[in-house]
């Protein structure tokens, strides 16, 4: 498994990076989208059970592979899993040549100053040999800003760059994900603050270090373009946030440089109760459109 030749495909930014990595919270939705009720199920381990088959459905489609979809996120219990018989990871790199990263966080704090830190990770560093050892290639790590708020924007932008610290401590590449809420007022103001917090964060990174940066997509197109051109950003990717798939990729082709991480946007349209062949198409058009999007720029 080359390292390299994994940096080089995300550095590249020919497709766009699949967003897998519902974790508890989010599972029922996601399940109750691909057509999967709750009262279909009972406990968390027939939960994620299903949630495993249809993670394992969409990697193994035709249409997911390295030339559209070059990265791909799991949730923690997803890497810890097989797909026919071979670990996820190394299914995803050795099988479909995508990339594999890893969902570390463990979900949102309060709300303080407008924004969400992230609940403290015990266990990180054990976390992250496990997936060094199981073939990663980077994480990924969410808060959230929910308004212009200097202070809690820095706060956030911190606990970002300390946790990507961390992750590259383990030779991993982290996707540090400060989030905007799509529908607040003041969102141009908010990614003011945000950009300017970041470009600081970056110009201090050691020299040799790299990170990458999961944003929402921008209020005016190409207004990150100084964080996709700065020389310690691997690549900058983006969030869907909310937005249908037509939308979202409407705005990201109209920023240059930012590929598409779509995790609901994706799985858009997809159902338990399709044929494969059903499947295959409907995943195949969303996969074709969100990469054409991320090419566009």
């Amino acid at each position: 498994m080359s390292k390299a030749e994994m940096t080089a495909q995300i550095a590249g930014g020919k497709g766009f990076i699949a967003a897998l990595d519902q974790s508890g919270g989010s599972t029922p939705k996601a399940l109750k989208q691909y057509g999967i009720a709750e009262t279909a199920y009972s406990g968390e381990t027939e939960m994620f059970d299903l949630i495993h088959g249809m993670r394992a459905r969409i990697i193994k489609s035709p249409a997911f592979t390295g030339d559209k979809v070059v990265g791909a996120i799991l949730f923690e219990q997803t890497m810890d899993r097989e797909i026919d018989g071979i670990p996820t990871a190394t299914y995803l790199w050795d099988k479909r040549h995508v990339v594999p990263f890893l969902k570390i966080d463990k979900g949102l704090e309060a709300e303080v100053d407008g924004c969400q830190l992230m609940k403290p990770m015990p266990g990180l560093d054990a976390l992250l040999d496990r997936a060094a050892k199981a073939g990663v290639f980077g994480t990924k790590e969410r808060s959230v800003v929910s308004a212009a708020n200097e202070k809690g924007i820095q706060a956030i932008v911190d606990q970002q760059f300390e946790v990507g610290a961390q992750v590259i401590a383990h030779g991993l590449m982290p996707m540090l994900e400060p989030e905007v809420t799509i529908s607040i007022a003041d969102k141009a103001e908010a990614e003011a603050l945000l950009m300017a917090a970041l470009l600081k964060g970056l110009d201090a990174l050691p020299d040799g270090q790299k990170v990458m940066l999961k944003l929402s997509l921008p209020t005016v197109a190409n207004f990150y373009a100084p964080l996709v051109d700065h020389p310690k950003v691997l690549k900058v990717v983006a969030l869907s946030g909310g937005h249908s798939r037509a939308k979202a990729n409407e705005i990201l082709a109209q920023n240059r440089g930012i590929i598409a991480s779509f995790s609901r946007a994706l799985t858009e349209g997809l159902s338990a109760q399709q044929t494969d062949a059903e499947f295959d198409a409907v995943l195949g058009e969303a996969i074709t459109s969100i990469h054409a999007a991320s090419v566009a720029g």
